[in-house]
């Protein structure tokens, strides 16, 4: 989740960790040869040393196998904007029942606007109020990250609780929803003044247990819904559509291999003092011939650049193409 727009422009770091206790060179050093799943592992253990003294955690499943690899993938991160792919299966979810239509009208007041983070809604509102349907608050939330969109969503869905508890109802245990755009950027509102973002809220919203989520349960969120157990067969591709369409061309989309599709949801924090509290990418890669692989990669407490960033989750999406599935160039 954005926090104030001119922050987000700063939110550009990276997070990282500590590699898996256990894993490490032996094969290499009897000259035996290393399977390319021991590969993977020692890559992404690599990639997560390379993101210190932030912390790390990636989940990557493969479909056509069940196999999974994962770092630091237990513990809880905070999600920031990687919530709207839940909230967008809560609403499609209560589409499909009757108990919201994709085609009601919603009038958003100018109360309403989420003025921290990303807002299209709220940078060219006009007037007193204007007149959105779900299915339009529902593209903006999802696909452009817009935090008003999303905000107005959960009061339409009945709360970020409604969302958590969608998810329980479906064996997701690990991912829960608290809050919304407005009140998580309040929390770095250092000693609740508007527009001041300090250490104290930064530190505050690092301790926060709230709004977070595992990779484990991220992957297992995609999973589900790939395999349309969240959703019927229509919703789900129209879910997966939004995400297609997600609108940030850096991340895990810069390193993927030009012929693969990728649904994803990014996530990103406000910096204080040039530490980034989250930044985060989940997502479902697939190749042209129908092999599938998830991966969900979530940092935090990091003081890394942008640039290093964003080469560090490339670096992850071209890992996991490279080993998963050899022979075809990836991006960059």
């Amino acid at each position: 989740m954005g926090v104030k727009t001119r922050l987000l422009e700063a939110a550009l770091a990276v997070a990282a960790c500590a590699g898996l206790p256990g894993i490490g060179h032996s094969a290499h050093a009897a000259g035996a040869a290393v399977p390319r799943s021991a590969s993977l592992q020692s890559a992404l253990v690599e990639l997560a040393a390379r993101a210190r003294p932030g912390i790390l955690g990636i989940t990557v499943v493969d479909l056509a196998t069940g196999r999974s690899w994962r770092v630091n993938a237990e513990r809880a991160y905070p999600m920031m904007s990687v919530f709207k792919a839940p909230l967008g299966a809560t609403v499609l979810a209560q589409a499909e029942s009757g108990k919201l239509s994709l085609d009601r009208t919603v009038i958003v007041r100018r109360a309403d606007l989420v003025t921290g983070g990303v807002s299209r809604i709220t940078a060219t509102f006009q007037g007193d109020h204007e007149t959105f349907s779900v299915r339009q608050l529902l593209a903006a939330a999802v696909s452009n990250s817009d935090n008003t969109a999303a905000d107005v969503l959960l009061e339409l869905v009945g709360g970020p609780h409604v969302v958590t508890a969608f998810l329980r109802a479906h064996g997701i245990r690990a991912m829960r929803v608290d809050r919304g755009e407005e009140e998580i950027a309040r929390e770095f509102e250092e000693g609740g003044a508007a527009q001041v973002i300090g250490r104290r809220g930064y530190e505050a919203y690092l301790k926060d247990p709230r709004d977070r989520t595992t990779p484990d349960d991220a992957a297992l969120f995609l999973r589900k819904l790939w395999r349309r157990e969240l959703l019927s067969d229509a919703a789900t591709r129209q879910l997966l559509g939004l995400l297609y369409a997600q609108t940030v061309p850096d991340r895990l989309r810069a390193g993927i291999p030009a012929d693969v599709r990728l649904a994803d949801k990014c996530g990103t924090s406000a910096s204080v003092d040039g530490m980034t509290a989250a930044f985060n990418d989940i997502g479902i890669l697939t190749w042209p011939d129908g092999r599938t692989v998830i991966v969900a990669a979530f940092l935090t407490a990091s003081p890394l650049p942008g640039s290093r960033m964003n080469a560090l989750f490339a670096a992850i999406a071209r890992t996991v193409a490279a080993d998963l599935h050899p022979g075809v160039p990836p991006a960059g």
